[in-house]
C-alpha cells in the first residue's frame, strides 16, 4: 500500500502497479498501435505512391509520431489514465497526489515512452521500474504520475466508523437526493482516514464537509453536534436506507413479486445481510472505484462514540466542548 496525501491532508492508500501488470498493458497498448500504425501505413502508401520520395518520407514521419505517439497521448488525456491495456489491466495512470492525469502529463509520459519503450524496445522502462520503490518508469518521474490498481478485492476496504449510539436514526427524514456520489466519496475518505490527520487539520476539513452536506440536504446540523459525528450520522442513514431498499429488493424477489431471475440463494445472503444492518452492526457502504459508484458490504468496525469527541458515558472529551443532547 503506497500512502499519498492530498492538498487537504487526506491520506489515499493506492496499490502501486507491479511490473508484469504494467508489462501485460503495455504489450496490449502496442499490439494495438502498432497494427493501427501498419494499417495506416498501408493506406497511406497506396494513397500516396505518385508522390516523390521526399514527401513519402514527410509522410511517414508524421504517421510515426501520430500514431505511435500522439494516439496514446490523446487516449490518456481523454480517458483520465486508462488505455486499452490499462483496463483490461485493471490500472490507471493518476497524479502523485492520487487526482486524474491532464493533457500536460499524457504529454510527458508520451515523450519519454518514445525513449524507453519504443526505442529501447522496454529495456530502460523495465529497469526503472524495477529500481523504483512504487514501480514508476522515468516518464511517470518526469511527469509525477503513478499507475496504480483500481481492482482491489472489496475485502481490504476499510469500513466507515458507526457514529455515536444516540446519533443513529435521527436522521431519517433527511433527504439526501441532492448529495452527489463525488461529495460521498469525500466524506467516507475522510471518516475512515480522521485518525491519520492533524487534530486541527481533521476538524477543519469535518466542518466544511459537513458545510457542504448542509447546503446540499438544507437542514441545518444539528446544534452541538461535531462535524465529524454528523457526517457519520448521515452516512450511517444512507447505509441503513440502501440496506432496506435492497431486502426488500430481496424479499419480492423471494415472493415472486420481484426482478425476474432473482433466486433465493442471492436474496437469503442480502437479507441476513440487511438485518445486520438494521440491528446496527453493518451496512452496505458506497464505494467509488474509477469514474463509477459500487455497492460494497463492509463491517461498520468496533469504533467507540468517542472517536468523534463524545465520550460513552454521556461527558464531553476534553478539549472538545461536545456533549450528547439531553
Amino acid at each position: 500500500m503506497s500512502e499519498l496525501v492530498t492538498g487537504d491532508a487526506v491520506v489515499l492508500g493506492l496499490r502501486p502497479a507491479k511490473l508484469p501488470s504494467r508489462a501485460l498493458a503495455l504489450a496490449i497498448d502496442l499490439v494495438v498501435v502498432w497494427i493501427a500504425f501498419i494499417l495506416v501505413s498501408i493506406g497511406l502508401a497506396i494513397a500516396t505512391a505518385a508522390l516523390d520520395e521526399a514527401a513519402s518520407a514527410a509522410i511517414a514521419v508524421a504517421t510515426f509520431l501520430l500514431v505511435l505517439v500522439g494516439a496514446p497521448i490523446a487516449v490518456e488525456t481523454l480517458s483520465h489514465g486508462r488505455s486499452l491495456g490499462k483496463i483490461a489491466c485493471g490500472l490507471r495512470v493518476v497524479r502523485d497526489d492520487g487526482g486524474p492525469i491532464r493533457f500536460r502529463h499524457a504529454l510527458v509520459r508520451g515523450a519519454m515512452g518514445v525513449v524507453e519503450i519504443l526505442m529501447t524496445l522496454g529495456v530502460v522502462a523495465c529497469t526503472a521500474s524495477l529500481v523504483s520503490a512504487r514501480g514508476r518508469r522515468l516518464g511517470d518521474v518526469f511527469a509525477g504520475t503513478l499507475v496504480v490498481r483500481e481492482r482491489v478485492p472489496a475485502g481490504r476496504g476499510v469500513a466507515v466508523p458507526p457514529p455515536p449510539p444516540w446519533l443513529v436514526g435521527r436522521f431519517a427524514g433527511l433527504d439526501l437526493s441532492a448529495v452527489p456520489d463525488e461529495l460521498w466519496l469525500a466524506i467516507r475518505q475522510y471518516l475512515t482516514r480522521m485518525h491519520q490527520l492533524d487534530a486541527e487539520v481533521g476538524r477543519s476539513m469535518a466542518e466544511r464537509l459537513a458545510g457542504e452536506l448542509v447546503a446540499r440536504t438544507g437542514v441545518p446540523a444539528p446544534p452541538g453536534v461535531p462535524a465529524a459525528a454528523y457526517l457519520a450520522g448521515v452516512v450511517n442513514e444512507r447505509q441503513a436506507r440502501d440496506a432496506r431498499r435492497v431486502f426488500a429488493t430481496a424479499q419480492g424477489a423471494a415472493t415472486g413479486h420481484g426482478p425476474v431471475g432473482a433466486g433465493s440463494g442471492p436474496a437469503t445472503a442480502i437479507g441476513a445481510v440487511a438485518s445486520a444492518a438494521a440491528a446496527g452492526s453493518a451496512a452496505p457502504a458506497v464505494s467509488v472505484v474509477g469514474d463509477a459508484p459500487a455497492t460494497r458490504v463492509e463491517s461498520a468496525g468496533s469504533r467507540s462514540p468517542g472517536d468523534f469527541g463524545v465520550e460513552e458515558s454521556g461527558g464531553s472529551r476534553p478539549g472538545t466542548g461536545f456533549a450528547p443532547p439531553a
